[in-house]
């Protein structure tokens, strides 16, 4: 038998909440017992709630990723359409200036004929004409059409349409324009017409 039990002042001695000593441990081990299934409990539902947010924040990731992915394509669309719509005005208008350049080369052979006349009456037609074929290339400039400057240039088929080679007059020449049959134009930085030269051998 163990010396507490022998021991009366052990039996008759009371803990602090009254119970004797061996009441007490019994109590405690058995709000021991009451608590376990308690922990228990919330050990797996922090375990299910910890695991529902992981969830729920690899769920947040992907709308995150998928909303950056369409912000994203939603942007470059935007700029796409953008583009799209400078390019289709720039065509619509390269279109009208194209139909407009024989024009302009009529107005060049007219303005060289009518230089080499000395009629007074001639003159004053050619002020005229002179006039309109002004306004006609400024506002023609003012919309992008560059000319070409072909002359004495390096033949370059990105801007020059050969329509035949010729001796060249002098070594200097040999490779190069020595003459233009057709302007070409530029309209903001694209040919739109190929200047049509001679070439020199």
């Amino acid at each position: 038998m163990d010396e507490n039990t022998k021991n009366p002042e052990y039996k008759n001695a009371k803990s602090k909440d009254g119970d004797k000593p061996l009441d007490s441990a019994a109590k405690l081990q058995h709000d021991d017992d009451k608590k376990a299934p308690r922990t228990l409990l919330r050990k797996q539902e922090r375990v299910r709630l910890e695991s529902r947010i992981n969830e729920l924040e690899e769920n947040l990731a992907e709308l995150n990723d998928k909303y950056l992915r369409l912000f994203s394509e939603f942007d470059n669309y935007r700029k796409r359409t953008n583009k799209e719509r400078v390019e289709l005005l720039d065509t619509a208008s390269a279109g009208l200036i194209k139909e407009l350049l024989p024009v302009l080369d009529d107005f060049d052979r007219a303005m060289q004929l009518l230089d080499d006349a000395d009629d007074a009456k001639v003159a004053s037609h050619l002020e005229g004409m002179r006039l309109i074929y002004n306004k006609l290339k400024s506002l023609l400039m003012r919309n992008g059409l560059e000319p070409m400057k072909s002359t004495g240039e390096a033949f370059d088929t990105d801007f020059h349409e050969a329509i035949t080679n010729i001796p060249a007059p002098t070594p200097a020449q040999v490779g190069k324009v020595v003459d233009e049959i057709q302007k070409g134009y530029m309209l903001k930085g694209k040919v739109i017409r190929f200047a049509r030269v001679v070439v020199g051998q």
